[in-house]
């Protein structure tokens, strides 16, 4: 697909461009208003209201409520064809020192969700003016909490029930709503110098909440009858750091561990610590490696001091490869609209991000727009150019959307077509929640280790101590 079309492709793209310069002052305001009042993930109720407001004023019928603030319309074309799915990130990270945080919960926008959700909004608007030469459909999806924080909060309602999954693109696969898309796209700011990277991946991650019990007794005068479990902790802590030179470059594997709860006095042998533990890998093989190391480690831990472990295992982000035909066509729409000394090529990222849970089963497109400054999630980042992080990311989007459904929607055809050769078998007719959920079986899971038994540890899950999982695939080339 060469991204530039034919000359009414051309003038589709112009008049969509228009119709978001028309809009140029609101949108730009919307960015810098998100920025001020951040929420964090699954909280996002003010943002959901605001996305709600603009897709009524739009008039695009919309769902609210998804994953519990998720808002998802729908804009259809002039022929039924394939859906192609705008995103846009609704929540902030935890960064109570962030200058623009928010004072009550530490919220701030620490990575540019805020820009996504008004690009979203800007390319509804562009393509609402060319609808009517569209075969096929557009849902605009305001998708919560892609940020992996506040997880034994979350994990509460996972537990209850009111959730699926610890993040939102996750559980809404989980309930379907995705199943009537068909590839979906967002823009991500950054603080790199690129005005636009193309081609991006990131490693997978998996959570761990391990919890060590042991016996309190009196720290000064009788220690020895106490079990430690602030140190089982920190031996387990210092074998996970023993074996990082083990872990292979390529496989770009990341363990980061905090203590959350140590004990709850010095005067006394802690009985309680936690960990929370995330690790992240390029790969699902090297996730299960990795794995398999902070749980022998956990149980190292715990049989030194005689105390017991519960490793809480729950797979956070699959690993995320963007699909080749959409990077071909940002970067062509890329290169038209900011020149090809613009356009950087994508790299590998040690970061994660949900998409690569939705990239699992459908392809999807997820380039990097600059408009930032410092290093995303720390207290200097801040979208400082809200024409580059929120404007010109909506142009985009929609000009891909029309490469993909103008002129009978041979681009999504094409690229629908070339996922399927890569990935045989895929999607077999079966819902993307389904597909999902075979490829997320097999991580999940609580595992026991009694240190006093220095037994091998009982599971209470779906999957195997040693295997860690059993999802299958073809990794590297953007699919699992």
């Amino acid at each position: 697909m060469s991204g530039t079309g034919s000359a009414s492709v051309a003038r589709l793209k112009e008049r969509a461009r228009a119709a978001i310069e028309g809009y140029r002052e609101r949108l730009l305001d919307l960015s810098e208003d998100l920025q001020r009042h951040p929420e964090t993930g699954f909280r996002e109720h003010r943002t959901a209201a605001k996305v709600a407001g603009w897709f009524t004023e739009l008039e695009l019928p919309f769902e609210s409520g998804l994953s519990l603030t998720g808002v998802k319309a729908r804009m259809s074309g002039r022929t039924q064809g394939p859906t192609v799915a705008v995103l846009g990130e609704l929540d902030a990270l935890v960064l109570p020192r962030h200058p623009l945080a928010d004072p009550e919960t530490g919220a701030a926008h620490a990575c540019g969700h805020h820009a996504q959700v008004a690009s979203m909004i800007g390319a509804a608007i562009g393509l609402a003016a060319v609808r009517q030469h569209l075969d096929g459909d557009v849902a605009f999806l305001a998708v919560p909490a892609e940020e992996s924080v506040e997880l034994e909060w979350r994990r509460t309602r996972v537990r209850a029930g009111g959730l699926t999954h610890l993040v939102g693109k996750a559980d809404l696969l989980a309930r379907g709503a995705f199943d009537d898309v068909d590839m979906a796209m967002l823009v991500h700011t950054s603080g790199q110098p690129a005005r636009l990277s193309v081609g991006d991946s990131h490693n997978g991650s998996v959570v761990k909440r391990i919890v060590f019990t042991g016996r309190s007794s009196h720290a000064g005068s009788s220690p020895w009858h106490g079990v430690n479990a602030l140190k089982a902790a920190m031996l387990a802590i210092s074998a996970i750091d023993a074996q990082r030179d083990t872990f292979r470059d390529e496989d770009a594997v990341r363990v980061n561990a905090v203590l959350p709860h140590g004990g709850d006095a010095p005067t006394a042998v802690p009985d309680r610590a936690e960990l929370e533990v995330v690790i992240r890998a390029r790969t699902l093989d090297a996730l299960r490696g990795a794995c398999a190391v902070v749980d022998r480690a956990a149980r190292a831990g715990a049989v030194a001091l005689g105390a017991r472990a519960t490793v809480e295992t729950t797979l956070n982000y699959l690993p995320h490869h963007q699909d080749p035909a959409l990077t071909e066509l940002a970067r062509a729409n890329g290169t038209a609209l900011f020149g090809p000394d613009a356009v950087a090529p994508g790299r590998h990222l040690g970061a994660s991000t949900d998409m690569g849970d939705l990239g699992a089963v459908m392809p999807v497109l997820h380039p990097f727009t600059g408009g930032a400054t410092g290093d995303a999630h720390s207290v200097d980042y801040l979208v400082t150019d809200h024409v580059l992080a929120a404007l010109e990311p909506a142009v985009l989007m929609a000009w891909c959307v029309i490469d993909l459904l103008a002129d009978g929607a041979a681009g999504a055809y094409d690229t629908l077509a070339r996922r399927a050769a890569r990935t045989p078998g895929e999607p077999d007719g079966r819902p993307a929640a389904e597909r999902y959920g075979d490829l997320r079986a097999g991580f999940d899971g609580l595992t026991h280790y009694d240190g006093a038994r220095d037994d091998t540890g009982r599971h209470d899950g779906t999957h195997d101590d040693t295997t860690h999982g059993t999802a299958r695939g073809t990794e590297g080339e953007g699919e699992l």
